[in-house]
C-alpha cells in the first residue's frame, strides 16, 4: 500500500512535470509564424492564445504526423541489428513536401525533434507493451507510430479533438487507433521504464545540456529591431509607452509590461518572452516596423554596417533569412542617409543553395521591408570574383556560413528561419556533432572565408556563427589567414593579403581593460538571456609607411648615381635628349638654304641695331671678326655647333672660300646685315668648353617684320642767291623741280621671302 503511494506520488510529480513541458510544447508550436512567413506578409498577425490540454485544440493535425514521421525516419538514429528489437524500415531519405504554412513546418520540425530526443526511451514503451508484436503495422509506418506516440504521452494519453473530414489521413487515423486501444498498457509501460530508470519526470530522461537548453528556450527574452526604412526608434518606443510599456535600463529587469534597450544592437530592443501575443497584436509587427529575430542573426549586419565605408558596397554570403537580408539593407541605408552620401549602397545576396519557393519567399519580405537597394544573385559564392564588374564596389563581405549550430538554445527555430542544415537534427538532439560531420562543415567554413579573402577591393570580412566549437570559430578565421599568407608567400605576391584580425564593434567601450577589449574575437556565451554566437572581423591592413633617415636618402640616392650628376652638373637623359633635338634645328638653321624671311629677320629693332653696327664697324672690323673667328680649332667649332646654335656667317668665315654656299653678294642684304650681328655677338660670348655644354634658354615670341627699300633724291644748291632770297622772304626766280632727278623705280623680285642676287647686281647705287 505504501508502495502504491510511492509511485503514485511520482506518477504526480511527473504528470505536474509533463503539464508544465506540455504548456510550453504547445506554446511553442502554436505560436504565430514570423514575420518571414507566408502568413505574415500580407495578413495582419491575429494574437494567439496560449493553449492548454484543457482549452482549445488538443494535438496536432494529420498532415503535421505525416510531415514529420517522414522527418523522423529521415534522421532517426539507427542501431545495428543485433540490438535493433524496433524497426523503422530501410528506407531514408524521403523527399519532403513543400510546405508554405510556417507554422505547420515549424510545428512538424519541433515534434519529430523532440522525438528523437526520446527515441530510445519510446522504444523501450514499445518494447515493454508488445505494441510492436501485437499490432501488424508495416516498417515504413514505425516513424508514424514514434512521432505520434511521443504527443499522445505528452498529451497525458487524451485523444485529441476530432479533425475536419477533409483533412483526414487514413493511414494516421490508423495509428491513432492502434495507441489509443493501447493506451492503458502504453501507459503502464512508461511508468515501469521511470521506475526502472528511477526518472522523477520524462525530462530527466535527457543529457543535462539537452534538458538544461530544453528549459531556456521557454523563457528566452524577445529580441527585436526597428526598421528604420518605414519608422525611427523614437518613435517605436513613443508607440510602446503610449501601450502601457515602460522602458527598463537592462535585461535582467525585464518582467510585466517593460521593455530595454539591446547592449550591443543600437537599433535592438529587447522584450519579455510572455510579451509576444501581445506584440504580433499591435501595429508595429503588422507594418513591419518592429522586427521579431534572434539576436544571434543581428550581430552580423550590425558588425557589417560599423566598418562600411561610405561609397561601398555589401556581399552576403552563406545562410540567411529575408530578414537579416532586410536587416543589413536597413542599417545601410540610414547610415547612407545620415552621412548625406550620393550614391547608395548596394546588398549583393549570394543565394545559390535556395530553391526556387524560398527566393520567392526571400524577394517578397525584402519588398514587404520596403528594402530597395537589395540585389539577389543566384551563383555560388565561390563562383564569384573580383572580375565581376557589379562588384568593383564592394568593400565588406558578411559571412553567415552553416555552422552546427551548437550555441543555440532553439536550434529549430534558427534552422528553419535562417536556412540552416536540417542534417544535424540527431546530432543536436542528444548536444554532440559527430566528427565526420564537423570536419565537413570546417573544411567548408575555411573555403568560404578563404575565397572571401581573395577580393583585392575587399576592405574588411565579418564571420559570424552560432556555434561553441572552436573548431568553427577561431580556428576557422586563424587557419584561413595563415593558409592565405602562405599561398601568397608561395605565388610570390606577399602584398595580395594583407588582412589582420580587428576588434570587433562590440567591445566594452566603459571598461577598456576587460578581456572583451583585448580578445579580437567577441563571443557571446549562451546562456538563460540569449543564444551564443561567435563574430570575428578580418581587416585589411592598410600599406606601411616606410620613414626614412636623411642619411639613408642621401645613400640610396648615391649608389644610384643621382648626387654624382648633380655634382659634375651632367644632364640627366631627359635633358640631353632636348639639347640634342635643339642642336639639330639649329644646325638645319644655320645652312644657307633660302629660308622664309620670317627666319631671316627676327625683329624690328635687332634688324636696326645690326645695320647700324655694319654701317660703323666697317670692311676693316669685319675682316678682324673673321681673323679672330678663325682663331678657335676645328674641333672646338663643330663641339660648338651641337651645343650652340651658330650663325651662318661664322660657319662660312671658318671655310674661309668663295666655294661655300654662301655668296659675298648677300652681305648688303638685311639679311647679311643681320648675319654680322650674329657674328658680332658670337664673338663677344664665347662657346662654353666641351665637358660643359651651356643651354641656352629659350627665344621669345618674335615679330615678323616686312623689309622696306627707302629711296632718297638727291639735292643740288646753285648758288646762294636763292638761298638769300627765300630768306628775305622773296619768291626765287626759277624752279627747284628742274634740277629734280626723276626717282628710279626698282622692280622688288622675291626668290622664297628674299631678294635675288641678279636683282641686287643690275640695281643702280642709291647714293
Amino acid at each position: 500500500m505504501v508502495k502504491k503511494k510511492k509511485n503514485s506520488g511520482r506518477s504526480s510529480r511527473s504528470s505536474t512535470c509533463k503539464t508544465k513541458r506540455a504548456d510550453s510544447q504547445i506554446a511553442s508550436s502554436k505560436d504565430p509564424a514570423p514575420l518571414d512567413s507566408p502568413a505574415h506578409r500580407d495578413v495582419p498577425a491575429v494574437p494567439p492564445q496560449l493553449q492548454t490540454p484543457d482549452q482549445g485544440q488538443v494535438g496536432f493535425s494529420d498532415r503535421v504526423y505525416l510531415l514529420a514521421s517522414a522527418i523522423f525516419q529521415n534522421h532517426h538514429l539507427e542501431k545495428s541489428a543485433a540490438h535493433r528489437l524496433v524497426s523503422y524500415g530501410k528506407e531514408r531519405g524521403i523527399p519532403l513536401p513543400e510546405v508554405k504554412d510556417w507554422e505547420m513546418q515549424h510545428s512538424a520540425y519541433e515534434l519529430a525533434f523532440n522525438t528523437l530526443k526520446y527515441q530510445e526511451l519510446l522504444e523501450d514503451i514499445m518494447i515493454d507493451s508488445c505494441f510492436h508484436l501485437t499490432q501488424l503495422i508495416p516498417d515504413d509506418q514505425m516513424g508514424l507510430v514514434a512521432v505520434m506516440l511521443f504527443d499522445f504521452q505528452d498529451r497525458k494519453f487524451l485523444p485529441r479533438e476530432r479533425q475536419r473530414e477533409d483533412e483526414v489521413i487514413q493511414e494516421v487515423r490508423e495509428v491513432e487507433n492502434y495507441l489509443l486501444r493501447l493506451k492503458t498498457k502504453l501507459a503502464a509501460s512508461l511508468a515501469r521504464c521511470r521506475i526502472k530508470l528511477n526518472l522523477l519526470s520524462i525530462e530527466c530522461f535527457l543529457p543535462e545540456s539537452v534538458k538544461m537548453k530544453q528549459q531556456r528556450s521557454s523563457s528566452l527574452p524577445l529580441f527585436t529591431w526597428v526598421n528604420t526604412l518605414k519608422t525611427s526608434l523614437d518613435e517605436v518606443r513613443t508607440e510602446l509607452e503610449s501601450l502601457g510599456l515602460s522602458q527598463v535600463k537592462s535585461i535582467r529587469q525585464l518582467e510585466g509590461q517593460t521593455f530595454c534597450r539591446d547592449p550591443h544592437c543600437a537599433d535592438g530592443l529587447v522584450f519579455p518572452a510572455q510579451l509576444r501575443p501581445q506584440l504580433y497584436s499591435t501595429e508595429l509587427l503588422r507594418h513591419h516596423k518592429l522586427v521579431i529575430q534572434d539576436k544571434s542573426c543581428c550581430l552580423g549586419p550590425n558588425a557589417a554596417c560599423a566598418v562600411l565605408p561610405e561609397e561601398g558596397d555589401v556581399l552576403m554570403a552563406g545562410c540567411f533569412s529575408g530578414l537579416t537580408v532586410s536587416h543589413t539593407a536597413s542599417l545601410i541605408a540610414e547610415k547612407h542617409k545620415a552621412n548625406n552620401s550620393n550614391n547608395q549602397p548596394t546588398v549583393y545576396v549570394c543565394v545559390s543553395n535556395c530553391t526556387d519557393a524560398q527566393m520567392e519567399d526571400l524577394q517578397q519580405i525584402v519588398s514587404a521591408m520596403g528594402c530597395k537597394n537589395v540585389k539577389l544573385m543566384p551563383v555560388v559564392f565561390q563562383s564569384v570574383g573580383a572580375a565581376d564588374k557589379q562588384l568593383q564596389k564592394v568593400r565588406v563581405i558578411l559571412l553567415t556560413p552553416r555552422c552546427s549550430v551548437s550555441a543555440v538554445n532553439n536550434p529549430i527555430e534558427i534552422i528553419l528561419q535562417e536556412n540552416g542544415d536540417t542534417d544535424l537534427l540527431q546530432d543536436l538532439s542528444h548536444c554532440s556533432i559527430a566528427p565526420s560531420k564537423l570536419k565537413a562543415l570546417v573544411a567548408k567554413q575555411r573555403e568560404d572565408i578563404g575565397h572571401a579573402l581573395k577580393f583585392p577591393n575587399v576592405l574588411a570580412v565579418v564571420y559570424s556563427t552560432c556555434s561553441s566549437y572552436p573548431a568553427e570559430n577561431e580556428g576557422v578565421v586563424r587557419g584561413a589567414l595563415e593558409e592565405a599568407r602562405a599561398h601568397s608567400e608561395q605565388s610570390g605576391k606577399p602584398k595580395q593579403v594583407n588582412f589582420r584580425l580587428s576588434p570587433t564593434p562590440f567591445s566594452s567601450p566603459d571598461n577598456p581593460d576587460s578581456p572583451e577589449k583585448k580578445d579580437p574575437f567577441f563571443t557571446l556565451e549562451v546562456s538563460d538571456q540569449s543564444n551564443g554566437c561567435f563574430l570575428a572581423l578580418v581587416t585589411r591592413e592598410p600599406e606601411p609607411v616606410v620613414k626614412e633617415a636623411p642619411q639613408d636618402v642621401l645613400a640610396r640616392a648615391k649608389a644610384k648615381g643621382i648626387l654624382d650628376r648633380i655634382g659634375s652638373k651632367q644632364p640627366t637623359s631627359k635633358e640631353h635628349r632636348r639639347n640634342t633635338g635643339r642642336t639639330t634645328k639649329a644646325v638645319h638653321a644655320s645652312t644657307c638654304q633660302p629660308r622664309p624671311l620670317s627666319d631671316s629677320v627676327p625683329s624690328r629693332n635687332q634688324e636696326t641695331k645690326g645695320i647700324n653696327r655694319t654701317a660703323l664697324s666697317g670692311p676693316q672690323e669685319l675682316t678682324n671678326r673673321r681673323q679672330a673667328s678663325q682663331v678657335k680649332p676645328k674641333a672646338l667649332l663643330l663641339q660648338t655647333l651641337k651645343s650652340t646654335v651658330s650663325s651662318p656667317f661664322s660657319s662660312s668665315s671658318q671655310d674661309g672660300s668663295s666655294s661655300s654656299s654662301c655668296k659675298p653678294e648677300d652681305r648688303t642684304t638685311p639679311r647679311s646685315t643681320n648675319t654680322a650681328f650674329s657674328t658680332t655677338t658670337s664673338t663677344l660670348h664665347p662657346a662654353p668648353p666641351p665637358s660643359a655644354p651651356v643651354v641656352r634658354p629659350r627665344r621669345a615670341l618674335q615679330e615678323v617684320l616686312k623689309p622696306m627699300l627707302f629711296v632718297l633724291p638727291p639735292v643740288h644748291f646753285p648758288n646762294f642767291v636763292a638761298h638769300q632770297t627765300s630768306r628775305a622772304g622773296l619768291r626765287p626766280s626759277f624752279s627747284f623741280n628742274r634740277w629734280r632727278m626723276p626717282a628710279p623705280i626698282l622692280p622688288l623680285p622675291r626668290s622664297n621671302g628674299g631678294f635675288s642676287k641678279d636683282t641686287m647686281a643690275k640695281s643702280p647705287p642709291l647714293f
